[in-house]
């Protein structure tokens, strides 16, 4: 069974890292530092999505 669940930690860190997390920021604001880190997610994956395009447009005029 592998005991390694993301970015090698097991289930007992994540716990941990979570309730840390909860006792830091509280319930209420959780929900909106995951809404702020997905919209910087989207931003960041259109910038990429942004660069590919130009990349290929670069290529394609040489």
């Amino acid at each position: 069974m592998a005991n390694l669940l993301l970015f090698g930690l097991g289930l007992q860190e994540i716990v941990v890292i979570a309730l840390i997390v909860l006792l830091l920021f509280g319930g209420k604001k959780i929900p909106e530092l995951m809404k702020g880190l997905g919209k910087g997610v989207k931003s960041f994956k259109d910038g990429m999505k942004e660069i590919d395009t130009d990349d290929k447009e670069v290529k394609s005029e040489e």
